[in-house]
């Protein structure tokens, strides 16, 4: 748990007041863009860095004044920091020998680790006879092999390919349900922070922005930078103007309007000007080919394949809204007119000036 926790090396500030329970046994992510502050969170939650102010708590037990070693955590880093010369068997014990523990309990748990984590075969090679991937498993079985009570995972996945990354995020996720040991992982990769963690906490400039599961911050997000930032394509952000006329209460984007009468009663009273910005997700948008449909009227501008999907790119006057659909539902070419219709269960109304969410 952090307590109002500051962090700053100069005069930038790289840690903001920030609060944050951490449930036992949870994957906790540690999500933002780079210059966020995640990495420094990481390293005074490890004792790497010393907090300027606020307190850090593991297990119940305060631990400002711990060294790294007496803090029952373990890390591992993006670079994996294996000993080149040492084997496979010799990596994973090093943590072990350190504490100076009995030979035979050495082995029993080295050898555990290693069948737990597929490596019983690799334990006498050494680092460059193996993949990336089998790298990455001994760096977990080397912090795996201590047992300890956090885990810190400092970007993981990002030394290693694409098929063999999306490989390796279902067996983190799995190994650390099966372990039940509390683990914070820091990434800069939004889709990696939906499909492994229980909770995703959002960083920007060493603030926390938004802390929930998944699903809660990609279909609620606190602020504008949350919804823009979480989501492959990104929420669609439309600035617009609010127009009341005739008891209705509509979303001037200049290129089209929207009505949001039903939303009435949420955003009259709560915008500090009449200046908001419109969100919406691709996916959250109909399309259709109907010239005599309802819908925003708007052209094809650029289309992007995705196999089963398809990005569409809709010019609608000089607003460019993406839309996802799946490619059966529609055939369309650059050029083509096309009508768009929002589902208004999904819109969420920013306020432009806070950048914080009304609706």
């Amino acid at each position: 748990m952090l307590e109002d926790v500051v962090k700053s090396f100069g005069e930038v500030i790289a840690v903001n007041g920030i609060s944050l329970k951490i449930e036992d046994k949870e994957l906790l992510i540690l999500l933002g863009p780079s210059g966020s502050g995640k990495t420094t969170m990481m390293r005074l939650i490890a004792g790497l860095d010393e907090v300027n102010a606020g307190k850090i708590y593991i297990g119940g037990k305060l631990v400002n004044e711990l060294r790294p070693r007496e803090r029952d955590i373990a890390m591992v880093f993006q670079s994996y920091a294996l000993y080149p010369h040492m084997t496979v068997y010799d990596n994973i014990a090093f943590p072990l020998r350190m504490r100076k523990t009995a030979k035979t309990d050495t082995d029993a748990q080295v050898k555990k680790t290693a069948e737990l984590l597929g490596l019983s075969q690799l334990l006498k090679r050494r680092p460059k006879q193996l993949s990336g991937g089998e790298q990455q498993r001994v760096a977990l079985g080397r912090a795996l092999v201590r047992e300890p009570k956090v885990f810190l995972m400092d970007e993981p996945l990002s030394n290693i390919d694409a098929k063999l990354r999306l490989y390796m995020r279902a067996e983190l996720k799995a190994l650390q349900k099966r372990l039940g040991i509390t683990t914070i992982y820091v990434t800069h990769d939004q889709v990696e922070a939906m499909t492994m963690g229980d909770r995703i906490a959002l960083m920007d400039k060493g603030s926390l922005l938004q802390v929930g599961a998944p699903d809660e911050i990609y279909s609620h997000p606190s602020t504008e930078f949350v919804g823009g930032f979480i989501g492959s394509p990104p929420m669609n952000l439309i600035p617009c103007s609010i127009l009341k006329k005739n008891n209705h209460l509509f979303l001037d984007a200049s290129s089209f309007k929207v009505d949001v009468t039903e939303m009435r009663s949420t955003i009259e009273g709560k915008t500090s000007s009449d200046e908001v910005t419109l969100g919406i997700r691709p996916e959250s948008i109909a399309v259709s080919s109907d010239k005599t449909s309802d819908g925003i009227e708007g052209k094809v501008y650029v289309i992007e394949p995705l196999g089963s999907e398809v990005i569409l790119d809709i010019k609608v006057n000089s607003t460019i809204i993406k839309v996802l659909s799946h490619l059966k539902t529609i055939k369309a070419s650059p050029g083509d007119n096309i009508r768009l219709t929002f589902d208004h269960d999904s819109i969420v109304v920013f306020d432009r000036k806070t950048g914080k969410a009304l609706v």
